[in-house]
């Protein structure tokens, strides 16, 4: 396989996991509700406007449509969820096993805001 071939399987396969995160999102919202930091108003509102982008991210990456936006703006998101929600998780937990969450989150979402800003960047996704 060449190189696009294989960038655009991966890029498709990295859409279908960012779609499924963004389907939860409506599957469960009171659940990731509370992951929602406190001095952020409207709570349960922002599960599901994460679950739409989300799922508008995917919808880009997999029709090629808008795929540099798309990546910057999805990468934007989760660099936003790791500062705001991940890190304070980890430093404020008194819990070892939830600060052990929070850290494997954080690094879960930067990875994949990692791979957007690469999606994003990339020329053959112009």
């Amino acid at each position: 396989m060449d190189n696009k071939t294989v960038s655009r399987i991966a890029i498709v396969l990295f859409a279908i996991v960012i779609a499924f995160f963004g389907v939860s999102h409506f599957l469960d919202p009171e659940n990731l509700a509370t992951s929602v930091p406190n001095f952020i108003p409207g709570g349960r509102i922002w599960v599901y406007i994460v679950g739409v982008a989300f799922i508008l991210a995917a919808i880009a990456f997999i029709s090629n449509k808008q795929v540099r936006l798309a990546g910057y703006l999805l990468a934007a998101l989760l660099v936003i969820f790791v500062l705001a929600v991940h890190l304070p998780g980890f430093l404020n937990s008194g819990d070892k096993e939830m600060r052990q969450i929070s850290f494997v989150n954080l690094l879960k979402d930067l990875g994949l805001a990692s791979c957007a800003l690469l999606i994003g960047s990339s020329n053959a996704n112009k």
